[in-house]
């Protein structure tokens, strides 16, 4: 156990960096704030630093944590390193564990979606709809970032997540005669008009632009959702969810 108590200390610092983008992919690492994201951080055995300030100590449950490194840190600077205003006190830094193979039935592939809490709310929805893999495209948030992580509520943790070119996947799919659905407005089908598949690729795009028309040019079928309010659209995270749930049916 190490106690810190000035935020100019050299490891505050790195902590710090690792809340941008360019950090992350330097160092192959990543933060984690909160309870419940350090508890799943833990469980995937994903820890190497846990980081709590000097109030949150007390009531660690430190033999859990025995064999991980503990920093003890003053309150002011769970401010310094936080991307919260009110920071919860206890933080882990991860390693960024990567997977450029998967083997696996349903998938989801996402364009250009820039939103953090669209990208990680997906992520966690996929989880949940039983995905085996996410494949995140050029043009995304990066899927490390603080607030994706947030939303994704631990699904990090618990499947592959991928950032990878969709044209390579969407081909290594077809070689795999695996269905692959593109949502559209243009040139598309109400999803019911396709029935639930055991095995399928889901491509889901940019908030406006939605997803790229190379993209739409290689699927098997373009979706779309019936719109029977006056709303003209559904926020992208939410039809990712219906579109999921629609195409694995009670697989």
């Amino acid at each position: 156990m190490k106690f810190i108590q000035s935020v100019k200390n050299e490891k505050v610092k790195q902590w710090k960096k690792l809340l941008t983008k360019k950090e992350r992919d330097k160092t192959g690492l990543f933060l984690v704030e909160g309870e419940h994201l350090v508890e799943e951080a833990h469980h995937a055995d994903w820890m190497t630093e846990l980081i709590v300030t000097e109030s949150y100590h007390s009531k660690l449950p430190k033999a859990k944590f025995a064999n991980i490194d503990l920093y003890v840190v003053a309150n002011e600077i769970a401010k310094v390193i936080s991307d919260t205003e009110t920071p919860q006190g206890i933080f882990a830094v991860c390693k960024q564990m990567k997977k450029s193979v998967v083997e696996g039935k349903r998938y989801l592939l996402i364009d250009a979606v820039q939103d953090p809490g669209n990208v990680g709310t997906m992520i966690r929805t996929a989880d949940s709809a039983g995905v085996d893999a996410v494949i995140v495209g050029e043009g995304s948030v990066d899927i490390w970032n603080a607030k994706v992580l947030r939303a994704a509520q631990g699904s990090h943790f618990h499947l592959p997540i991928i950032r990878g070119n969709l044209t390579e996947w969407i081909n290594k799919f077809r070689e795999q005669n695996i269905s692959i659905y593109g949502t559209a407005l243009k040139n598309a089908v109400p999803m019911n008009q396709v029935q639930a598949q055991e095995s399928f690729a889901l491509i889901v795009g940019n908030e406006g632009q939605g997803v790229n028309e190379e993209l739409l040019s290689k699927t098997t079928k373009n979706l779309y959702i019936p719109i029977y309010g006056k709303s003209e659209s559904l926020n992208v995270s939410v039809a990712t969810g219906i579109l999921l749930y629609y195409l694995r049916g009670k697989h």
